[in-house]
């Protein structure tokens, strides 16, 4: 029970332990525990692994990662949609201790070249393609040599660390090798030799980079151990009262922490089902998935559950299965809230908040919360956590009701970012609080309810989109003096991106022609759907821009009033 606050703070208590296992060693428990329960349904590939049957292509690919000369802690990147080889991958690094370096599958050439430098990645893991995407020729372009290079002997001059690329697929390409020629090393290994190996890793070893922008416009590597993400899924599962008889519908991609973690790392640790329904989210696919699987529990962003509502076929499909599920990424008007609870059956679902650095979920809400509550607030505090709010300025905890910056401590805390001290220090301070740079207010019940962003992130669609990072692309257009990136309302996606743009003297331009130069070099959701040409940027005195007041001009020159439900309009 939680007792009445008065300050602004508050710790998780639960009668369940923190798990002090690394993933490799938990998944082998849960195979033990459940070898005959579904473990992975993959529908587009049409693929059913028990656990049992799991663990043996888990296996397999990590003993074919150590005949690669794969070491603990070298780097391997996946730039894949959802399917089933991702997520062998992921607990196959798990158990030799390879670091997996998640790439968005929305990157272009300069995001995912900054990727694998940054990181450090000498394995790279990619599917053929993706919608508009050819990842194969996209990396072709990136790394030419791999024409000419026998299968893991790269040598690129754009990327001096990565050594092999394995195409997801029956067959390689040149200087590819594919999956199956991954499983096929894996005999030069033995199963004692994989056994040694996962016996050297510890649960405080870094396991997963996965890149979230910062204010310097550049993307930074939160490094996450076993730790960190092992436990906030087992955690995420319990407060959903999650069983081996639980089966989920996982439409929200792996490469984010919402699928590898609450999704894929929620069901292992209970002996539960994950159910891919597509590569990309269809709502189609997700009604049949939840239908013909009988799934108990359904996950994704508000905008997710609304085209799945919407679908002229949606009467037509049985979701009684449905108990429960989590809705997170963006605020959930209360009109779709009930929907959700009554047309989907989903009466417990939930919400959650949190971020990539915090593993990711710090506040949820639990199945019997009352729907204001579901739809104003993020919940509370989960298990063997701690949260504060903040004054900004003077960094003391604040009274309840006061607004302040939220901070997270415990065992969710990232290890820090990958090759960026400075980062790190910014993030989280001498006490290791993790200051998220969101602006919170809590209540007596410990309830948490986001207000805003101290700084300018833009939540779109459940992608969160950093202004300062689609400013410095364009800043390299030579038509373009200086702009300043800003979110307003949309009514499908919560938040659209607006560019206001000051050109060159005696140049000119139009919006669609901003538009193509986007084209095929950042994700599609970074490219601005407004533009504004302007002179000059509000300022203040001191030559500071006013974004707020651009948003709010905004607001009014587009006529978006009646759609300002974002959490920044609270």
């Amino acid at each position: 029970m939680t007792t009445r606050q008065i300050w602004s703070y508050v710790s998780g208590v639960s009668d369940k332990p923190l798990l002090g296992v690394t993933i490799g060693d938990m998944f082998d428990q849960v195979v033990a525990r459940y070898p005959d329960n579904e473990a992975l349904v993959v529908r587009h590939q049409s693929l059913r692994y028990t656990y049992r049957q799991l663990q043996h292509q888990v296996d397999l690919c990590a003993r074919g990662l150590m005949a690669m000369g794969l070491q603990k802690g070298e780097r391997i990147g996946i730039w894949s949609p959802n399917n089933a080889e991702w997520a062998i991958t992921q607990f196959a690094t798990s158990k030799i201790g390879a670091i997996l370096v998640n790439i968005n599958p929305s990157y272009r050439v300069q995001e995912l070249e900054y990727a694998l430098i940054q990181s450090g990645c000498s394995v790279l893991v990619i599917a053929d393609q993706f919608k508009t995407s050819n990842y194969t020729q996209m990396v072709y372009e990136l790394a030419p040599e791999l024409r000419d290079s026998r299968p893991g002997h790269l040598r690129a001059a754009k990327l001096p660390g990565l050594s092999a690329v394995i195409r997801l697929s029956a067959e390689g390409a040149a200087g590819m090798g594919s999956w199956a020629d991954l499983l096929a090393t894996a005999h030069q290994v033995s199963e004692a030799e994989l056994a040694e190996r996962q016996r050297g890793q510890e649960f405080d070893d870094p396991i997963n980079i996965q890149y979230t922008s910062g204010t310097t416009g550049y993307p930074k590597g939160a490094t996450l151990s076993h730790h960190n993400i092992l436990n906030n899924g087992y955690f995420v599962a319990e407060v959903m009262n999650f069983t081996d008889q639980d089966r989920l519908v996982i439409p929200v991609p792996l490469y984010h922490c919402f699928g590898m973690v609450m999704g894929n790392l929620s069901c292992m640790t209970h002996g539960a089902t994950m159910i891919y329904p597509s590569e990309g989210f269809d709502p189609k696919a997700v009604l049949e998935a939840v239908q013909e699987e009988r799934a108990t529990a359904l996950y994704g962003v508000p905008t997710m559950f609304i085209a799945e509502i919407e679908h002229p076929e949606f009467a037509r499909f049985d979701l009684s299965s449905l108990r429960t599920g989590i809705m997170a990424g963006s605020p959930c008007p209360a009109e779709i809230m009930k929907k959700v609870n009554t047309l989907m059956h989903m009466r417990e679902v939930e919400i959650a908040y949190g971020m990539t650095e915090t593993s990711p979920v710090s506040f949820q809400t639990r199945t019997d919360a009352p729907l204001d509550k579901r739809v104003g607030t993020v919940g509370q505090i989960h298990p063997h956590l701690e949260v504060k709010i903040v004054d900004p300025g003077a960094g003391q905890v604040t009274p309840v009701g006061q607004v302040g910056e939220l901070c997270t401590r415990g065992y969710s805390v990232m290890l820090g970012y990958w090759n960026n001290d400075a980062a790190t220090r910014q993030a989280i301070d001498a006490a290791r609080w993790m200051h998220t740079g969101d602006l919170a207010v809590m209540d007596e019940e410990g309830y948490v309810r986001i207000v805003g962003r101290i700084k300018d992130m833009v939540i779109r669609g459940g992608e969160n989109v950093y202004p300062r990072e689609i400013e410095e692309f364009f800043y390299t257009h030579p038509k373009i003096s200086d702009i300043q990136v800003i979110g307003v309302p949309d009514p499908k996606y919560v938040e659209e991106i607006m560019a206001w743009v000051r050109l060159r003297e005696g140049e000119t331009a139009t919006a669609e022609e901003l538009r193509e130069f986007c084209r095929d070099k950042i994700a599609h959701y970074k490219i601005p759907r407004y533009f504004k040409f302007v002179d000059a940027f509000p300022m203040t005195v001191t030559g500071k821009v006013q974004k707020f007041i651009m948003r709010e001009q905004s607001i009014r020159e587009l006529g978006l009033e009646k759609d300002c439900r974002t959490a920044g309009d609270n």
